[in-house]
């Protein structure tokens, strides 16, 4: 009894947490852009992060610190 439930639960930690990655589409990064001063090269830039990502390759993501009161 106790071996069949740990098997499940491995079968089920296995299925749930896999190696996708979800990337941003098109229409997500052109509404990221709007407001930055450079729009083509911000989009320029995600999208090769997106390309990176998608291929299995690390990319940077910049860490903003948070300024308390």
């Amino acid at each position: 009894m106790r071996l069949t439930f740990k098997l499940f639960l491995f079968l089920v930690a296995l299925f749930t947490f896999n190696d996708a990655s979800f990337s941003l589409s098109d229409y997500q990064i052109k509404n990221i852009c709007k407001k930055e001063r450079r729009k083509l090269i911000c989009i320029k830039n995600l999208q090769e992060k997106r390309s990176n990502l998608q291929k299995g390759n690390p990319i940077e993501i910049p860490v903003i610190p948070f300024k308390g009161n």
